[in-house]
């Protein structure tokens, strides 16, 4: 599984990825890893929270999508991929300028890559293990963000985004000292 070099096209990537474990969900209600979370919760939470970040920082409005209905949620994912993928493909949405204090002078295609695709990527290995489904995440994402992240690890840990970094060897494949540096036990639900 390879991994894209452009934000667009990673989008494009971990949503399709995504969509296809949302679609394998046979019971929403499901406990997944992020303690308090089911299946349902996940899914959920990646519809809900991009909207308002996009809307505060880069006056982007998204269309509300229903959450309601558990027989619904695939199609509104698919609604919720296709107008941030519309943004993406956009060149002058996605030059749309966002300044960051802590970040700096970013794009919306440098937001949207950087915190909400990389986010559905880690999500896509938690309503995967939720609903015993395949959980491998693309190798390439899971090298460059170990790589990115690690040094930050006390500072995520601290954030309250991600729970306290699990243990595991050193010599763990790279997936699961991704899946522990978030905050979750790489043999959760095995």
């Amino acid at each position: 599984m390879s991994w894209p070099d452009n934000p667009a096209d990673r989008h494009r990537a971990a949503a399709a990825l995504f969509a296809e474990r949302v679609r394998g969900v046979a019971d929403w209600s499901a406990d997944a890893p992020p303690e308090g979370w089911d299946a349902r919760a996940v899914v959920v939470h990646l519809l809900e929270w991009l909207p308002g970040l996009l809307g505060n920082s880069l006056g982007v409005e998204l269309a509300p999508v229903a959450t309601d209905d558990d027989a619904g949620l695939a199609d509104a994912w698919d609604q919720r991929c296709a107008e941030i993928q519309g943004l993406l493909d956009d060149e002058t949405e996605a030059a749309r300028s966002y300044t960051s204090e802590m970040f700096g002078e970013m794009t919306l295609a440098d937001v949207v890559d950087r915190f909400y695709t990389s986010d559905v990527v880690m999500h896509t290995w938690d309503l995967a293990r939720a609903s015993g489904q395949d959980d491998t995440l693309p190798p390439t994402f899971c090298e460059q963000s170990f790589a990115g992240m690690e040094p930050m690890a006390e500072m995520l840990a601290s954030s309250g985004q991600f729970g306290p970094r699990v243990p595991v060897p050193d010599d763990a494949p790279v997936q699961d000292r991704l899946i522990a540096l978030i905050g979750r036990d790489p043999a959760w639900g095995r």
